[in-house]
């Protein structure tokens, strides 16, 4: 494997596509304003001429609370944007890796879900993801779809940015302790990522395509996400900061947000033989980057 098309220019995971690429392996990352996703002339065009052994569809819109008021713009992208990308990708004959969201669940089962636990979302931005596995399945049978959540790392914004933003004016931080999940690091994701896209490349098994989840390893709740960031950055010499454990309904937002986010990754570590490590292990690397990059 030579060379991977991934779809996005500046997002988390696509950061950590191109510092993790192994040498002797070209990351092209596919952005605005050559590359957009609403447009399956665009689309096709684009992919048709890079000519890559893989396609990672890592772009997406992503503002969950403000795709209640513009659904429609959430569903041109991460749904038809993601059936445009399968489309090329069925034909050029080149493996796809999509990634989707723990938000195709509504969040009321109370275990980690598995991949054939039946999709209920929400709200608007899980809508477009689920609609975006659905065209995806249809017109790409060489394809991975890999649904993630609470993505974090020393890249664009995320929750543990935005906690070491807070903690640096405020002693104290209200944060909601009623939600739970997987804390995913962004560049663990990536490494999983170019493991599968060799596997997909090299092997035409079909046990090794469909739907497979991919978060790390244990839950959390984002307060006691939000204390352990503040935990590693007073080791590091911040000033302590502590977390006032709040409801959901005391942090109102316009989207509904699943109280279990946790997801089942039994199906990906028997099949391809990948775990992602404890959330808490990734964390603290993320949390020195972001304080040395002050």
């Amino acid at each position: 494997m030579k060379r991977i098309a991934v779809t996005g220019l500046t997002g988390q995971v696509v950061s950590s596509l191109i510092e993790r690429s192994p040498t002797g392996v070209e990351m092209l990352a596919l952005g605005r304003p050559r590359f957009d996703l609403s447009s399956r002339d665009m689309v096709l065009a684009s992919l048709r001429n890079v000519r890559c052994d893989a396609i990672i569809n890592a772009a997406a819109y992503t503002q969950v609370d403000k795709a209640e008021s513009e659904p429609e713009v959430a569903m041109r992208i991460n749904g038809v944007g993601a059936g445009f990308v399968a489309e090329t990708a069925a034909e050029l004959k080149t493996p796809l890796l999509h990634l989707s969201s723990d938000y195709v669940f509504d969040g009321t089962l109370d275990r980690p879900y598995r991949e054939n636990d039946a999709p209920s979302p929400a709200c608007a931005y899980g809508r477009s993801k689920l609609e975006g596995e659905r065209q995806i399945a249809a017109r790409c049978e060489n394809c991975v779809i890999l649904r993630t959540g609470w993505v974090y790392s020393p890249f664009g914004t995320n929750f543990v940015k935005t906690m070491l933003d807070l903690g640096e004016t405020r002693d104290e931080i209200g944060v909601v302790a009623d939600q739970i999940g997987n804390p995913t690091s962004a560049l663990d994701i990536a490494d999983a990522l170019l493991a599968i896209a060799e596997r997909l490349v090299d092997d035409s098994d079909p046990r090794l395509r469909g739907v497979f989840h991919l978060t790390g390893q244990g839950e959390a709740s984002w307060a006691d996400m939000a204390e352990a960031v503040f935990a590693s950055a007073e080791a590091r010499g911040r000033k302590p900061v502590r977390v006032k454990r709040i409801g959901t309904k005391d942090y109102p937002t316009p989207a509904r947000r699943p109280a279990n986010s946790r997801l089942d990754n039994a199906k990906l570590q028997a099949t391809y033989g990948i775990t992602l490590p404890q959330w808490r292990q990734s964390l603290d690397p993320c949390v020195r980057r972001l304080i040395e990059a002050k």
